[in-house]
């Protein structure tokens, strides 16, 4: 979609639409922060004996939270068109009406990998995928495609790729409510989330930050060319963050039946293919990056290829940094995530900001860089302090259960 559009729009509209996937973003970090995290690592968990009743009452929640976000984005647009009219994009009344979908939607996939059965997810996707191709070919066949009507494609796509599944959505379980068995979940539930939620927050200023801050000392025009690349080393960060849909129900899963000995081994093997996997990636974009950029964007776009391979770095950069977070995040440490994200985005302010103002585009890709190092390095040292915590704890629990009474 994105690269549909960047052909076909000019660049300052596709850098309108950049700037408001970027307020979704914020709003799928919101989600994830209410719902979807905590969801993860404690059906996964501590309740996964229970998850059915649980999968029910975290469903209800999502599509209430779903409604909320739809209706206060539309507001806004309302609210801007009789205020601010030049202001009343398009593309954010499109955003407003099809949001919830759109979060509901990673809900449903989110449940099918905490079930552990990632074929229906594949088989949920596909459907999306096929639908989703098929308006964009009509789309652009009729000549309508805009920001507007790239996200009703997506909403559309993904309601019918939820009716595909309608059997397999969670549902009340027989029995006991899930809050007769645990009274006091929400409390335990908003102690993790509230962690999750500030951190949502400073999260947009690892990436997201970058297309405004283009925005406000470039233009318009540097938000649709910084995209524009990202497009293309997209595919390697989706590849992982599908592969983090499995492997954070089995993180949380391992460390809450063994602790770290269940933990570490996946933990390395995880962190080895992030590392091969991305760093393959960065070398052949660097080989093959100008003449790919130039094909897929009919060479729109060429003025900044040489900044392509550069930006390919930024996957290896966060990559391994992803892997302790998901880490951290099954250990029930999510303050550790939200203080790696603090440091990544004290950098944007205090290293990327300086660096776009001297150097334009290609500073807000170094800056991105820097961004990426200062959050993998802060989670690097809040992964091997609670290596090392647990590391002394498990041998002291064993003391105390070989002589309860010492």
């Amino acid at each position: 979609m994105n690269i549909a559009l960047a052909r076909t729009q000019t660049k300052e509209e596709y850098g309108t639409f950049a700037l408001s996937y970027s307020v979704y973003a914020f709003l799928t970090g919101l989600h994830n922060a209410a719902i979807l995290e905590a969801y993860t690592i404690y059906g996964s968990g501590r309740y996964r004996e229970r998850f059915p009743a649980y999968a029910w009452l975290l469903w209800r929640r999502n599509l209430f939270l779903a409604v909320a976000a739809a209706a206060a984005v539309t507001f806004l647009w309302v609210a801007l068109a009789w205020t601010a009219p030049a202001l009343a994009s398009r593309t954010v009344l499109g955003l407003g009406l099809t949001c919830g979908v759109l979060l509901t939607a990673s809900f449903v996939r989110r449940t099918f990998y905490m079930r552990g059965r990632p074929d229906l997810a594949a088989r949920y996707s596909a459907v999306y995928f096929a639908l989703c191709a098929g308006l964009l070919w009509l789309a652009l066949r009729v000549g309508i495609l805009n920001g507007f009507c790239a996200f009703a494609i997506a909403a559309v796509a993904w309601g019918v790729a939820m009716l595909s599944v309608t059997r397999e959505l969670p549902k009340k379980a027989a029995g006991p409510d899930f809050l007769e068995h645990e009274p006091g979940y929400w409390t335990e539930h908003w102690r993790y989330s509230g962690w999750v939620l500030v951190t949502a927050f400073v999260f947009q200023l690892t990436t997201q930050a970058y297309y405004w801050i283009a925005a406000g000392y470039l233009s318009v025009k540097g938000v649709a060319d910084l995209r524009a690349m990202y497009n293309l080393v997209t595919p390697v960060e989706q590849l992982f963050a599908a592969i983090a849909m499995l492997i954070l129900p089995m993180m949380s899963h391992r460390y809450a039946e063994k602790r770290m000995a269940g933990l570490l081994p996946v933990w390395k093997l995880y962190g080895v293919a992030t590392l091969l996997v991305t760093g393959n990636f960065a070398v052949l974009v660097n080989f093959l990056g100008k003449p790919a950029m130039h094909m897929v964007y009919a060479g729109r776009f060429d003025d900044v290829a040489a900044l392509l391979g550069t930006l390919a770095l930024f996957p290896v950069v966060m990559g391994i940094g992803n892997t302790m977070n998901a880490a951290l995040k099954s250990m029930e440490k999510p303050q550790a995530v939200f203080y790696a994200y603090a440091a990544s985005g004290a950098a944007t302010f205090l290293i990327g900001i300086p660096l776009v103002t001297y150097l334009g585009l290609r500073g807000a890709v170094y800056g991105m860089l820097v961004s990426g190092g200062a959050y993998t390095v802060a989670l690097g040292m809040a992964f091997l302090s609670a290596v090392h915590a647990e590391g002394y704890a498990a041998p002291l629990e064993a003391a105390v259960k070989e002589n309860p009474v010492h």
